[in-house]
């Protein structure tokens, strides 16, 4: 990719090649031979030879004119950037602030891509459905879930872009579209209004209690004008509706079953169970959505988006090693595109931060002939990104109580979400016996359970003794590996 590249491209080195005569920095001895070869005139050549004969006629000329030549080569070995800082004509500080700025700007989460990668087959159903509505003229009702950073609210815009431009290729009426963020929403019955002003603009409910049943009405009458257009409803976070007892949620979805209605309803949320614990009620209200579920990214696609992000530019900003350690990372933890975006701006401010302090001192390290992201930098901002108060804690805990917390992630993998104290005790003295480490008693343990769930990392139940209380893992796995990976101990435990 014209935007990716290993450590050997650069754009200070035309700026080392104009001093050095040569394409890379050379070393040492040979930059010393070649400078007084090239660089001294032939009158000079013949006065380092009188030097030799220890000449005193010449000593001033030579010592005014070829140490100063010595000198400066000795400093541009021992400090490569400044060739570049001291001829700002060919390096510009304010040119590399730019490229980086735009870069930033392009990885930034509310910077819409000109092209959606990896949710073509989403998008497709997505597209699918509404067109099949359209053609029919008959209401239906579509259920979008994911983890958050999987792409569905960017594929939703991608989508009504879609149906506009096919609408109007087929000569249809152009639909009417809402979009409504339900965490705008000052009360969950708010998005009836919002409705009903994009059907009937101006015209208020006066003789209905509600404009819920102002729109039960009017979806239960016949229209006027055969010619009315269909309208797509897209309520994103769509769980923010859930009240005590779904009642928003079951009428919002009811409107597609009344027998004139017009509506295309497309909820769009974050939580993957949702469709499991209000479906089999839709199901019995005969007004089951169809379900599209957006999987959390892989590394593979998270490394393509970053990559579709940054063709756009001609120069190179990461290193394909960092962006592959980001991929990998990311998708590891959650698969959330947002965080990787996150993360690869944070390693773009490290990489400035360290351009800017180098300016005016010598650098350690190759970043003066290396100005791109690389691994040392996205391991950094993947740190200070992943590293939470969880994490914190976690790495704060005494060992013991660490051992129980390694233990619990073992016990709770798979489909098992809880245990019992003593199912968890006989985890923790199978690692201690294996290590050779002294255990602690049933009540100590207990007791460190206790302070565990205080803390909360785990979660106690109720029950007369300790043994048979019911026991289950409140924090991810993911923040437990990440916060003893350093450990070759507690490293192997988890295994």
């Amino acid at each position: 990719m014209p935007t990716i590249a290993g450590p050997s491209l650069s754009s200070y080195k035309p700026i080392v090649a104009a001093v050095t005569g040569e394409s890379a920095i050379p070393r040492k001895r040979k930059l010393r031979s070649n400078s007084a070869a090239v660089n001294l005139p032939s009158e000079n050549m013949s006065i380092t030879t009188q030097k030799k004969s220890k000449s005193h006629r010449p000593s001033s000329v030579s010592n005014s004119r070829i140490p100063e030549k010595k000198e400066d080569a000795d400093e541009n070995l021992a400090n490569p950037v400044n060739l570049g800082v001291e001829n700002l004509s060919n390096w510009n500080l304010r040119d590399e602030e730019q490229k980086m700025r735009a870069v930033k700007e392009a990885l930034h989460v509310s910077k819409a891509p000109s092209t959606i990668v990896c949710r073509d087959d989403e998008q497709r159903r997505i597209l699918d459905f509404v067109k099949g509505c359209i053609d029919q003229r008959k209401a239906g009702s579509l259920y979008i879930c994911g983890c958050p950073g999987t792409g569905k609210s960017l594929s939703m815009e991608k989508v009504v872009q879609q149906v506009s431009d096919w609408s109007q290729q087929e000569g249809l009426p152009q639909v009417d579209t809402l979009a409504v963020n339900c965490t705008s929403l000052t009360k969950t019955t708010d998005i009836f209004s919002k409705i009903l002003g994009e059907n009937e603009p101006g015209n208020k409910a006066n003789s209905y209690s509600s404009p819920l049943q102002h729109l039960q009405f009017l979806f239960s009458q016949k229209q006027e004008s055969s010619s009315s257009r269909m309208m797509l409803i897209i309520a994103d976070e769509m769980d923010y509706l859930i009240t005590k007892d779904r009642g928003v949620l079951h009428d919002l979805f009811m409107l597609t079953t009344l027998p004139f209605s017009r509506c295309i309803l497309i909820g769009v949320a974050n939580a993957i169970d949702l469709a499991d614990r209000f479906l089999p009620k839709l199901k019995s209200l005969n007004c089951k959505p169809m379900v599209i579920t957006f999987r959390a990214y892989s590394k593979d696609q998270i490394l393509r988006i970053l990559q579709e992000r940054l063709m756009v530019f001609p120069y190179v900003a990461f290193q394909s090693k960092a962006l592959e350690l980001c991929a990998r990372k990311v998708a590891a933890a959650s698969g959330d595109m947002r965080k990787a975006l996150c993360v690869c701006r944070s390693a773009l401010e490290i990489l400035e931060i360290e351009i800017n302090g180098s300016t005016g001192q010598e650098l350690h390290g190759p970043t003066s002939d290396d100005p791109v992201v690389r691994i040392d930098h996205m391991a950094t901002a993947l740190s200070k990104t992943f590293k939470s108060p969880v994490v914190e804690t976690i790495q704060s805990l005494p060992q013991h109580q660490q051992i129980i917390v390694c233990s619990a992630a073992k016990a709770f993998r798979g489909s098992k979400k809880d245990s019992t104290v003593g199912e968890l005790n006989k985890l923790y003295l199978e690692i201690c016996k294996s290590w050779m480490i002294s255990p602690a008693g049933i009540t100590e343990f207990s007791n460190m359970c206790t302070v565990l769930n205080d803390q909360g990392i785990l979660k106690l139940g109720q029950a007369r003794g300790d043994k048979v209380k019911r026991v289950s893992l409140r924090i991810d796995e993911s923040d437990i590996t990440y916060a003893l990976q350093g450990i070759r101990f507690f490293r192997n435990c988890l295994m």
